[in-house]
């Protein structure tokens, strides 16, 4: 389960290995405003923004006795976050937890671990393409039914990172608040964001140009 924002398919453009593990994932959903406008672009009106930092909680609060095992982030923010949820979903079983400061090219004892704990869901928070990557070649060892790239979750979760408000959410507007409070990641939300939209629009006019020749009659 993958929640891939602008940011993500801009990597995905520039790689088709990853653009490739990304089309492999048996669900992906559209995370963020970006690409709710390039999907409008298309004809395609989504209906909500499904991202990770929403949809797995609700997840969690839907399903008690899911056993959810937490992989990703520093020793401590990964602690901090399992914690939270056990506070916050008193129904969940925290089946294991690993920090992410591992080699990921030799995952083995990881995995092992994981297994053993037989969890319901792997909740994996690398960031992309890290998350992605590592899960879709390691998928086969895995023996775990659902495995979600979460992204930053774990850091809300631990408290070391803040949600935007809830109304800058609705209207779609939490990239600004992440763009202040995290003022590193001007160049992804300034300049990878119209490219984005740059490239549905592009694509767009070529799919436009083609449609004709595709759609005329047999001859």
């Amino acid at each position: 389960m993958f929640f891939p924002n602008a940011a993500t398919l801009n990597l995905a453009a520039g790689d088709p290995a990853y653009r490739d593990v990304l089309n492999a994932a048996d669900f992906v959903y559209p995370d963020g405003t970006g690409v709710r406008w390039a999907a409008r672009m298309r004809g395609v009106d989504l209906l909500a923004n499904l991202n990770g930092t929403d949809v797995i909680p609700a997840l969690l609060a839907a399903s008690p006795g899911l056993r959810v095992h937490l992989l990703g982030s520093t020793e401590e923010v990964n602690a901090a976050a399992a914690e939270s949820v056990r506070r916050s979903y008193p129904d969940i079983v925290v089946a294991g937890r690993h920090h992410g400061y591992f080699d990921h090219d030799d995952s083995g004892a990881v995995i092992d671990e994981i297994n053993a704990a037989a969890p319901d869901v792997l909740l994996v928070g690398f960031g992309n393409p890290l998350q992605e990557n590592w899960i879709h070649h390691n998928r086969s060892d895995l023996r775990v039914p659902l495995i979600a790239g979460v992204g930053g979750l774990f850091g809300f979760w631990s408290g070391t990172r803040t949600r935007a408000p809830g109304f800058a959410r609705r209207i779609g507007m939490e990239w600004v608040d992440i763009l202040l409070r995290e003022p590193h990641k001007a160049r992804r939300y300034l300049l990878g964001n119209p490219t984005f939209l740059y490239r549905a629009a592009r694509t767009r006019g070529r799919d436009q140009q083609a449609r004709p020749a595709d759609s005329g009659p047999a001859h």
